[in-house]
């Protein structure tokens, strides 16, 4: 077997590692992968645990680092861990963008200039279709916090998650996203996958371990296959993706992640636009 530095340099192995900072979030999405809202569980990685889990990641030869939850910047000082995070590997921050106010848009200033990049939800240019499923008035925030972290200086990404095909659709959703300053390169559409919430509401395209990208994530349970393998459904957790329950050292879990990679067949997964 090789390491992971030689498989993440010759492209077997994504060279991302995900963190899940945090489960619980201030909304209640329809398609949710942890069946995230106010009142789920608060299980948390410390600060102090995701900045050592990405000092061991560029030790592994890693290249990069994603953010997720729950909604992050619920966590306690998420925007400075997110710019320690950034100064040791490139690194993308998942949020709804609903929470950016105040003392809260304040203290995110810390992340202009980094290399940090905030991926903020917008599922369509229609208020009530973006709602729908996102939660009242989301839409008015999110187009209201886009513009305000690109002029301090922050990097915004969209992300639009939906099951409608509509070339209509998707054209007036990018007309949107670049008026407000985010350019195409910066948007990415994917499906939703029917794990978690989208399970429950009939919802989502079925993904098995060939269709994800095998991109080490951990969370406070344990290391993943992807980002998509920490799903909860009815209040439980998935573990049919769990790779190990060590974390700490990350060799174990990567070279678990490694082993399972290097005996796919070539050319046998497909990552459905997830980035």
């Amino acid at each position: 077997m090789s390491t992971p530095a030689a498989a993440v340099a010759a492209g077997v192995l994504p060279g991302r590692v995900w963190l899940y900072s945090n489960y619980h979030c201030n909304l209640t999405c329809t398609y949710c992968l942890t069946e995230s809202g106010p009142g789920v569980q608060r299980r948390e990685l410390t600060a102090e645990r995701m900045l050592e889990t990405a000092r061991q990641a560029a030790e592994l030869g890693f290249t990069a680092l994603g953010v997720t939850g729950g909604e992050p910047f619920l966590v306690p000082d998420m925007p400075k861990t997110l710019a320690g995070l950034g100064a040791i590997l490139p690194t993308v921050g998942l949020t709804n963008g609903t929470l950016f106010t105040g003392r809260r848009l304040a203290a995110v200033e810390v992340l202009a200039g980094t290399d940090v990049a905030l991926q903020i939800s917008l599922d369509s240019a229609v208020p009530a279709v973006n709602d729908e499923a996102r939660g009242p008035d989301n839409f008015a925030k999110v187009v209201a916090a886009i513009p305000a972290l690109i002029e301090r200086g922050i990097t915004v990404r969209i992300a639009t998650t939906g099951e409608s095909d509509n070339p209509d659709d998707l054209a007036r959703l990018c007309e949107l996203h670049r008026g407000l300053g985010v350019p195409d390169s910066d948007h990415v559409v994917r499906p939703v996958i029917s794990r978690g919430r989208a399970v429950t509401a009939d919802l989502g395209v079925d993904a098995t371990v060939d269709d994800l990208p095998a991109e080490l994530t951990i969370t406070a349970d344990g290391a993943f296959w992807s980002p998509f393998g920490p799903t909860v459904i009815n209040g439980r957790l998935d573990t049919d993706l769990l790779l190990t329950r060590t974390t700490d050292p990350l060799r174990v879990p990567a070279q678990t992640l490694l082993g399972l990679v290097e005996g796919r067949p070539a050319g046998g997964d497909t990552t459905l636009n997830i980035r």
